[in-house]
């Protein structure tokens, strides 16, 4: 389902290749649950595990939604918002709120903090039948909280207690939190991100399937691509695409590549790329260590970014990730009097063309200097959404192990919160 080519890399690494061995030996360290973070190894088997009662729920709530909301606004930051987000780009599109032709336009808010933002949302969704699902373990991490205490207050004036009861669906822990205290004295509906799943991991919990399912992704589809491609990610060989994406962005970051561009293919991949750049910065940079993760659109970013990839310095590595065929086919027109001069590509099909064009970036930054790795998937549908989820999941985790820290924390994060509860007086 995913396909990897090296033959961009190897010139760089000289003698040296990636040590697919070391990598199977973190993956075994992975699968027995005896490394750094183990408490948080429950997306490991979560395709063939997950909580099938929960699941239907989650469908049925995904339907309601549909039926009768007229917008639906989904609440959360970091894991709780980049992995939904880049399901609905990649499977539906990123103008999805034009595009649609039924159910409801979908908005993301409590990503950050800008009350331009929040006050057009409100505009947007004001008079429109609206639904809310708030993301959080906790309740209390503040971008979030802030946007849900807003957006309630919002609908408990639109519909009353009662009202807004019916349309608030909650994403939290089993047991513990300020959300979860909420939603039970309020009779909310809830969803449980499991104990054992960490935030930039749960895209396949109701964390991400949820938004998906309300937003018409086939959801059974998701979890079956993020299944074949378990069987593939926990195989303990050096063939394991997982294993080998892990081991050559290693063995290239002791070269001195230190920073990673994931070029991808259009506006529809970009959030798909933003949420593997939380997964691999949260999971890797940490002890002084880990390679940063930057991406790049093509061909539109090369138009910005493209002379320093080409000319700059040194310390890059890119993995340029493409599908095999598009979702969808476009063909050029033929134009008799051919005034712009592009009959060259008349009767030719996009994906030809980007092929072309992603084989000639290619070539051009590895003749400058950055080693290219190729990830090519199918085709953007639901089981190679699910399958570049698990894919990416599983190869951080060898990584991590091999670059020999824990990649189920984020101590660092912690410190901005410390220094911006200070400023605001939280007792």
């Amino acid at each position: 389902m995913i396909r990897i080519g090296l033959d961009g890399i190897l010139p760089f690494l000289e003698t040296e290749t990636p040590d697919t061995a070391a990598a199977v030996e973190a993956l075994r360290t992975l699968k027995a649950g005896n490394g750094a973070g183990s408490d948080f190894l429950g997306w490991l088997r979560l395709p063939e595990t997950y909580d099938r009662a929960e699941f239907a729920r989650i469908e049925a709530a995904g339907r309601r939604v549909r039926e009768h909301a007229q917008a639906f606004v989904v609440i959360g930051i970091g894991g709780s918002y980049l992995g939904a987000r880049a399901a609905l780009e990649l499977l539906c599109s990123p103008r999805h709120n034009e595009a649609k032709t039924a159910g409801p336009a979908i908005y993301f808010i409590g990503n950050g903090i800008s009350a331009d933002d929040i006050a057009e949302v409100l505009d947007l969704v004001r008079g429109k039948e609206l639904y809310v699902n708030v993301i959080s373990k906790s309740g209390t991490t503040l971008e979030p909280a802030l946007a849900f205490r807003i957006f309630r207050a919002y609908l408990e004036e639109t519909y009353g207690k009662e009202g807004a009861r019916a349309r608030i669906l909650c994403t939290t822990d089993r047991a513990r939190g300020v959300l979860k205290g909420i939603a039970d004295r309020e009779g909310y509906e809830t969803f449980v991100i499991p104990d054992d799943v960490g935030g930039r991991y749960s895209v396949l919990t109701p964390v991400g399937l949820l938004p998906m399912a309300a937003a018409g992704i086939d959801i059974s589809r998701v979890m079956a691509g993020a299944a074949a491609q378990m069987a593939e990610s926990l195989a303990e060989t050096a063939e394991n695409p997982s294993v080998i994406y892990a081991a050559a962005r290693q063995a290239l970051y002791r070269k001195g590549k230190k920073v990673e561009v994931l070029s991808y293919p259009g506006e529809n991949t970009r959030f798909l790329a933003e949420w593997w750049k939380q997964l691999y910065g949260e999971s890797e940079g940490k002890q002084g260590l880990g390679i940063f993760p930057a991406s790049c659109e093509l061909t539109a970013d090369l138009h910005s970014l493209g002379q320093y990839i080409q000319d700059g310095e040194r310390m890059l590595q890119e993995t340029i990730l493409r599908f095999a065929q598009s979702a969808r086919r476009v063909k050029v027109p033929r134009v008799e009097a051919d005034e712009d001069g592009l009959n060259y590509v008349a009767d030719r099909d996009y994906d030809e063309i980007f092929a072309c064009a992603a084989e000639g970036i290619r070539r051009a930054h590895i003749s400058g200097g950055v080693p290219c790795m190729e990830l090519v998937a199918d085709r953007p549908d639901e089981e190679t959404f699910g399958a570049l989820v698990y894919f990416f999941e599983a190869a951080c985790g060898i990584s991590g192990y091999m670059q020999g820290v824990n990649p189920f924390d984020q101590p660092g994060v912690e410190e901005y919160k410390k220094n911006m509860f200070a400023l605001l007086g939280r007792k």
